[in-house]
């Protein structure tokens, strides 16, 4: 029997941590491989959704000199929310989680996050907001899927330099960073791909939020579809967790993302500062565009853009970052 683990970058504040992962009885998502060609990546892709979780099996969190054990859910699914007030530098900082099962002893390395002392947090979308993934069109989103590799996937011109370039807005210590969040409508299934993604065009170091895990071919049919809500929940998640932030979202106009930053705007009406929104075709949509006038009317700089250097331009005429 194969057992394997994938863990998922944690972040903590001054009174708690968490972080999460999965457990298979099969191989995780994570190792097969991104690289391939040809038909050789659709197996893979494919062989990423026909994973095996496994339910109420033990797993235990070391970190510093704290020891916790929990148990997984039924879709292998575990989360540690701990009380932690530790005074730790900020950064990234390793953790591992271990799982027993019979003769197994399996052990996986991780990372929580304690973000530096800032100003701003950065919650982005991915799919067509900073890779380009037509989500709008169901059967070329697959395709692009099923027969790009990571060597030929890509991101909107301009991406990596205005996310650098949020990372450090307001930030005075040359080390020192904003803390980057991507929440997406993506599956768990493809946590290494778009880590994989993000390192390769040197995108700012992120705690990933992605969509419950799914299991078998018919699910991968309709990655990243359904209902988007489990976004408004995380990044309010996020928000709560760090009060004291402005946040900056960045979504595209291919599905939900105008009117979940809405409601994320009528909710949190005085933690988001700016809100940009990418404009996948030709002509700006109405609907996305009412929306964003009531976020305007809320006192909220909004920018509906086609190109990311418009967006930097934004940036700096508001006096957001120096670029």
């Amino acid at each position: 029997m194969k057992v394997d683990i994938s863990i998922y970058r944690g972040y903590m504040n001054d009174k708690e941590l968490t972080i999460s992962g999965h457990v298979f009885r099969s191989w995780a998502p994570s190792q097969y491989s991104i690289e391939k060609r040809a038909i050789k990546h659709s197996l893979s892709i494919l062989k990423m959704f026909t994973i095996k979780p496994m339910s109420n099996e033990t797993v235990t969190l070391q970190f510093e000199d704290l020891s916790v054990s929990t148990k997984t859910l039924k879709d292998g699914y575990f989360n540690f929310n701990i009380p932690f007030n530790k005074n730790l530098e900020s950064g990234w900082h390793s953790c591992s989680i271990k799982c027993a099962i019979g003769t197994f002893n399996i052990i996986s390395n991780g990372e929580i996050l304690k973000p530096h002392t800032g100003r701003y947090g950065i919650i982005s979308d991915i799919d067509d907001t900073f890779l380009v993934s037509h989500s709008a069109n169901f059967f070329k989103k697959l395709y692009v899927m099923l027969t790009q590799n990571i060597d030929n996937r890509e991101v909107f011109d301009d991406v990596p330099k205005h996310y650098q370039a949020l990372s450090k807005a307001g930030q005075t210590n040359e080390d020192s960073y904003n803390s980057f969040f991507y929440v997406s409508s993506s599956e768990w299934n493809l946590y290494s791909f778009i880590v994989a993604i993000a390192n390769k065009y040197h995108l700012p170091k992120a705690v990933l939020k992605l969509k419950k895990i799914k299991t078998g071919l018919g699910d991968f049919l309709f990655t990243g579809s359904g209902s988007h809500d489990h976004k408004f929940e995380k990044i309010k998640e996020i928000i709560s967790f760090y009060p004291e932030l402005d946040y900056v979202l960045l979504g595209d106009d291919s599905q939900r993302d105008p009117f979940l930053y809405e409601r994320i705007c009528k909710v949190f009406p005085k933690n988001i500062k700016t809100i940009y929104i990418r404009q996948t075709r030709k002509k700006p949509k109405e609907k996305v565009q009412a929306a964003l006038q009531n976020i305007d009317s809320m006192g909220i700089e909004y920018l509906y853009f086609r190109n990311s250097s418009e967006a930097i331009a934004h940036s700096e005429e508001i006096g957001f970052m120096d670029i």
